[in-house]
């Protein structure tokens, strides 16, 4: 539908379709898909004349042609959407896998069992076709905020060393650290928490 203005998320968190085929007329429909994550999400469907908000997995916004006003919005069936949309489903790319591993207190150097999680990580990266990598580091409680900002990136850093050793594009893996900002397990301050020294890793 000329003027339409859809204010989406991440590939296939929505699914736009250009005709109406249930009513036998033309125009544009728009439906909410569920996050692979299970996370909350929402889009704006904004036509000319208003605008609605689909805010629940497969919310349906319709926008017929030459019509006034916002869409119309409903609720769409799963199993009928996927159906009619069988091949755009069947392009999804596959699910982003996540690893994480772990360090000793207050340096850079992984634990013994991370070092396997890291070579389950490489693999899955050079096996998945185009892959990219986002890695960020943690850590706990333990030390002045502003040197664990420092430490979280120096582990995250870490671990794309290892991955660029093992001949990972270092172009395609981004890093980022987060110091005690989110910790796995909720503590005080100046707390050693083994489960907070961590690095996640998201081979997409």
């Amino acid at each position: 539908m000329s003027g339409l203005q859809v204010r989406a998320l991440p590939f296939l968190a929505v699914l736009i379709t250009g005709s109406l085929v249930a009513c036998s007329a033309p125009g544009t429909r728009v439906v909410l898909l569920p996050q692979a994550d299970g996370k909350p999400s929402a889009v704006t469907v904004r036509v000319k004349d208003g605008e609605e908000i689909l805010s629940r997995p497969y919310q349906r916004a319709t926008a017929p042609a030459g019509a006034s006003g916002a869409p119309m919005v409903d609720q769409a069936d799963p199993a009928k959407v996927q159906s009619e949309n069988k091949i755009l489903f069947d392009m999804r790319p596959p699910a982003p896998q996540r690893y994480t591993v772990y360090f000793d207190l207050g340096n850079t150097t992984l634990t013994p069992a991370s070092q396997q999680v890291m070579n389950e990580a490489l693999i899955a990266a050079q096996t998945r076709s185009g892959s990219d990598i986002v890695v960020t580091g943690h850590t706990d409680t333990k030390g002045a905020l502003e040197q664990n900002d420092m430490l979280s990136r120096r582990r995250a850093q870490q671990v794309v060393q290892l991955f660029v050793e093992r001949q990972f594009p270092s172009k395609r893996i981004e890093a980022v650290g987060r110091g005690e900002r989110e910790p796995a397990v909720p503590t005080a301050d100046e707390v050693d928490e083994p489960r907070n020294r961590r690095v996640t890793i998201e081979v997409r």
